[in-house]
């Protein structure tokens, strides 16, 4: 055999692989979020980790179809909708708002989610071991390190008798859970908790302006993927009124505010990735436990604490710092 006839034989060898790639069906993954891409960039990268842990990448053999609510979760319904309309094969909802809406559109199609909340209290499934339904995922911690957030606030903000606990009156369910979880607690520490409800976005600076006016020494956001979704801007806001405060949220953090303490937002959306390759390749969400993610962060920015005064006890300090 001639050296050109047996390199143009090779040569057809290695490209019957390539073409049986390019003919690979392509699964279609329906993504819904009440935050926004650029807040949640890390997130999605950490999803698609997952996938490609079960062997599925973007734009080879899955397509994601991403909607974003910024924030605004009266669009998420409708997202939802959508979604089920175009036939996807999974949903994967990030978020409590997000995860109702997905569950109130379909009782069919698999639905994989990320929440801060207990899904078994909230009515979402009916155990973690066996969720049962269409409906399965990841938890993270960050509802249940609510007490930790107000001991931390406490420590970090010793001088404050009054403390708010924001909460997203939207969603009344997950609020009135931590609401009763601390009020017990704040009075265990000598604290008054004064519960502030909102439900947009235009309410936050006239309702942190009201809280200077009545005292109110510092602040616990709630653990709420609406509030999650405007971290920055609360941020920015509680700088600019002096109210220290502390969100279970990361980029709260980094973007100003005096500190955050939760669960692993990137680790959790990971598993989220891995149970909906899982489900593309056969399995049922049913048979499927609910996961949890256990890792836990706590951020103090240090340029905050210092323009507002406080000196950060050494067992705080030691955390990771910003």
């Amino acid at each position: 055999m001639k050296r050109r006839e047996f390199i143009s034989v090779l040569g057809g060898v290695a490209a019957l692989p390539l073409a049986a790639r390019a003919q690979q069906p392509i699964s279609i993954v329906g993504f819904l979020n009440s935050a926004s891409p650029n807040l949640y960039a890390s997130r999605v990268h950490a999803f698609h980790e997952g996938l490609r842990e079960t062997g599925y990448v973007e734009g080879r053999n899955v397509a994601v179809e991403y909607r974003w609510a910024y924030g605004q979760n009266s669009r998420l319904s409708g997202m939802a909708a959508d979604l089920v309309r175009s036939r996807v094969a999974v949903i994967a909802a990030g978020g409590q708002a997000a995860v109702l809406a997905a569950k109130s559109s379909t009782s069919t199609i698999p639905i994989v989610i990320t929440t801060a909340s207990d899904p078994v209290r909230t009515g979402l499934i009916a155990s973690l071991n066996r969720p049962g339904g269409n409906l399965t995922g990841a938890t993270n911690l960050n509802a249940e390190l609510a007490a930790k957030r107000l001991q931390l606030l406490h420590e970090l903000v010793p001088t404050a008798s009054k403390v708010a606990l924001l909460v997203n009156s939207a969603n009344p369910n997950a609020a009135e859970v931590e609401t009763s979880e601390l009020q017990g607690l704040a009075r265990a520490l000598g604290l008054q908790l004064h519960v502030w409800r909102v439900s947009a976005e235009v309410e936050f600076d006239t309702g942190l302006a009201g809280l200077g006016r009545a005292n109110i020494g510092a602040l616990l956001v709630g653990a709420d993927n609406f509030f999650n979704s405007q971290s920055r801007q609360l941020a920015i806001m509680t700088i600019r009124h002096r109210i220290p405060a502390i969100q279970n949220s990361r980029e709260f953090a980094e973007a100003g505010g005096l500190a955050s303490y939760g669960g692993d937002g990137k680790e959790a959306y990971r598993l989220m990735g891995v149970y909906t390759g899982r489900i593309l390749k056969g399995e049922k969400p049913s048979d499927l436990p609910v996961q949890q993610a256990t890792k836990a962060e706590f951020v103090i920015n240090l340029k905050t604490a210092k323009a507002l005064g406080l000196s950060i006890p050494l067992h705080c300090s030691a955390a990771p710092t910003r």
